[in-house]
């Protein structure tokens, strides 16, 4: 254990008097400035990657605002435009153009010709609109005629 121990010291006392040799100073000096220029400059690169990614996401927001911006224009000049101010005055007041003649159908008439649909859940319907339409084209693959 005291060889291990010696052995130990010998290699400690050798590298310490290394640091008394200039040349070696000067290369381990010479590496930490080439160490914390490399360092430096890694904190640069991303420090300009943080902020190029925030202004391309600024930009992109800024570019969603303008879009936003000229949808409510248009909108805005639809609320303006005859066609809409005819529309809102049929729907809202019932009124029509001259020479048109409105035709009032009672709910019950018009609720006749609908279809009821039962009220599952999505998923069943959609299952089972699924399985009709796959069963459609079986039936239209083998010429079968179905009337339903």
């Amino acid at each position: 254990m005291k060889s291990k121990f010696k052995d130990y010291q010998k290699k400690l006392t050798h590298q310490l008097t290394r640091f008394g040799d200039i040349r070696f100073t000067g290369q381990l000096i010479f590496m930490a400035i080439v160490l914390l220029i490399f360092w430096s400059g890694a904190k640069a690169i991303q420090s300009n990657y943080t902020l190029q990614k925030q202004v391309t996401e600024l930009k992109q927001q800024n570019q969603v605002s303008e879009l936003q911006n000229s949808t409510i224009a248009l909108q805005n000049n639809y609320y303006k435009s005859n066609q809409y101010l005819e529309l809102s005055a049929r729907q809202n007041f019932g009124l029509a153009a001259p020479g048109e003649t409105e035709l009032i159908v009672p709910s019950s008439v018009a609720l006749s010709y609908t279809k009821n649909v039962p009220s599952n859940s999505s998923a069943a319907t959609t299952n089972n609109s699924n399985e009709l339409n796959y069963e459609a084209w079986i039936n239209f693959f083998l010429h079968r005629n179905t009337q339903s």
